[in-house]
Order: C-alpha cells, then structure tokens, then sequence
C-alpha cells in the first residue's frame, strides 16, 4: 500500500475563528483528521493509502511564507524523500503558487509526486472544499502517474509552476492559463498524458532524473514592478542598485511599455550594469511575451531583459532565486531564464 507525507504548512484549510478573524489550529485540523472516517486505510484493496502527518511550525497563514519557509518544506520532503511514495503540502491559496513554483526548482531529480493543496473554506465548516480537495490529492499522490510538483484545487491537477491564483471567493481558485491540467477530477481521475512531464533515458531532464536532491534557497533580492499607465519609472532609480539581483517587470501585452522605453530605458541599463538580470513577464494571465514586436517593447530588448516568454510571475521569481542560489553568473542566469528546466514556459 503506497504511503504518502502530509506536510501542513497552515493555510484556510488547517484554520479556525478567532476575535481577529481566521487563524491556523493544528491541534483543531488534527482532530478534525480524525473523525474523517474516508481518510482512514480501510482493509486491504482499500483505495485510500497510509498516510502520516507533519506540521511546521509556526504553522502560518501564506501571505507570510517567506524563502525560509520554502526550504523548510523542501528539507522535510528530502529527510522523507526514501520513506514515502509522494508528498501532500497544506498550503495556504494566497502564496501556494509561489510555494510551487520554487518546490518545482528546488526539488531536483524529482520522480515522486508532490501536490500542494489546501481550501477556500476551512475543513471544520460545513461547506470545506478542503475534505475533497486532500482526498483527491492523497489518491492522485497515491497513484503515483504524475511525478513533479502540482498544485490540486477545484477538481483540476495543474503543474505547480503554471498555476496562478485566479479567485479569492470561488471553490475554483486556481487556472493555468498558459498550459493544460495534467488530470481533472470527476467520477474517475482522467489523466492528460501528454502534458505530464517525461522521464528522458539516463535522467537527464531536469525534474526526471534518478538522483534526487535538494537546493535550497538563498535570500536574493528580487523585485518586482508592475507597469501602468503613467508610471513615473524615475520613482525606482533609488532601488534599482547593485543589491538588487533579479528584476521581474510585469508589462502590457506582449511586452510593451510606456513611451517606448525612454524613462526606462536608463534605468534598465542601470540595473544591468550592476549585474542585474531582468524579466519581462506579461500582466495578460494567458499569452507570450515576444520581445520587439512592438517599438514599444523593443527598448527592453535592446537593452538586454529576458523574454519570460509565457512564465508566469510567481514562476519568473522562484527562477530567479533558484538560479542565483546555484552559484551561476549573470550571463548563465540570463541564459537559463530563457530556457525550460521544469516545463514552466515553452
């Protein structure tokens, strides 16, 4: 009987009220566990597998995940990594798909499942999305067919570093706007094969490999800015310095920017002169960012940013800490933002 790892890091679904609003209980979701009769190994053939649970502490409401938090997830999952045949993270939605993305990094050579989920509900109330999104977490884990980090929510398995965090009141609180589920959840758990990422011989792909390890996480500073109409881009000369590694600008379209670049473009050349890498990632949730299809956009690329391409921004950002954390340099960072490692971008 496959044996999986719960890891509860906190989160809407591990919460209970308090005079200042929600707040994670641990000893609350524990017994809440255990009145769940379907979460308990039944006889043999039973489909729900053995499972144990940890907790970090503090367990934390997710807007408070730091880098910290990342690597104390990804040690636990690697002290355990022999012990069990997949990972369950209790995740908060507000940064889940942060906690993804970089866990789809961090975690190399990763051929085990590893699905982070959680609730917009809290499981003790009547109307927890949290009871059916970790049963179907706990069996997808289980099953043991998708063998990188994802996020399940809402009925859908995404992959962790496409996802997004759509909604703040629906039960579907997660798309992915640039890439399809991996499964969906109705009567049977239908499974899209040829989105799953695949094994190459000799573990060579990255996330596929048969040696697994850890790297963990350095606290880079990383920015990010976000372009809108008038944007004053003078405002940030004072913290594009030399501390300031990764950039990750958020601009329209397909990469366009006001004015054709020309308060900008100073300050971007500011940045790379002081060893910055700079991302261009698009505020529209689904399409690609093609650097110099519009003059609006070619002063970036003139100027040396990085097309993000299709990543999203919580993916741009766990890549840019992972790829400084291994020691590379500006220009192979450059190089690397711009080519898939975990299936983040095309």
């Amino acid at each position: 009987m496959p044996k999986i790892l719960i890891i509860n890091t906190g989160g809407t679904i591990s919460m209970v009220p308090s005079q200042r609003g929600y707040v994670p209980d641990g000893a609350g979701f524990r017994a809440r566990l255990s009145r769940m009769e379907l979460l308990r190994p039944q006889e043999a053939g039973s489909a729900m597998p053995q499972w144990e649970l940890v907790e970090t502490e503090p367990l934390l409401d997710s807007s408070n995940m730091t880098v910290s938090d990342w690597n104390r997830i990804g040690k636990l999952i690697a002290e355990n990594y022999a012990a069990y045949d997949g990972f369950v993270i209790l995740h908060g939605t507000d940064t889940m798909a942060y906690t993804a993305s970089a866990l789809s990094f961090m975690l190399e050579g990763l051929d085990k499942p590893v699905i982070l989920t959680g609730a917009q509900i809290p499981l003790g109330e009547i109307r927890s999305d949290g009871r059916d999104n970790l049963i179907n977490s706990l069996l997808i884990a289980a099953e043991g067919r998708v063998r990188e980090v994802c996020i399940f929510f809402g009925g859908k398995l995404l992959r962790g570093n496409r996802a997004t965090k759509y909604s703040a009141d629906e039960l579907i609180a997660f798309v992915s706007p640039n890439f399809p589920p991996l499964a969906e959840a109705g009567i049977t758990v239908v499974y899209n094969e040829a989105a799953m990422q695949q094994a190459e011989k000799g573990g060579s792909k990255p996330g596929s490999g048969t040696d697994f390890r850890l790297q963990l996480l350095d606290e880079i500073p990383i920015g990010v800015i976000k372009v809108f109409p008038g944007i004053q881009f003078s405002l940030f000369e004072q913290i594009l310095t030399e501390k300031l590694r990764g950039i990750v600008i958020e601009t329209f379209g397909a990469g366009n920017i006001p004015g054709g670049g020309n308060e900008l473009l100073p300050l971007v050349k500011k940045a790379l002169e002081h060893g910055s890498v700079i991302t261009v990632c698009s505020q529209c949730p689904q399409g690609t960012v093609t650097l110099g299809t519009y003059e609006t956009s070619s002063a970036l690329a003139e100027a040396g940013a990085v097309s993000g391409r299709d990543l999203t921004t919580e993916a741009a950002v766990a890549k840019l800490y992972y790829l400084f954390s291994k020691g590379f340099s500006v220009g192979e960072v450059k190089r690397l933002m711009a080519t898939p490692l975990r299936g983040e971008e095309r």
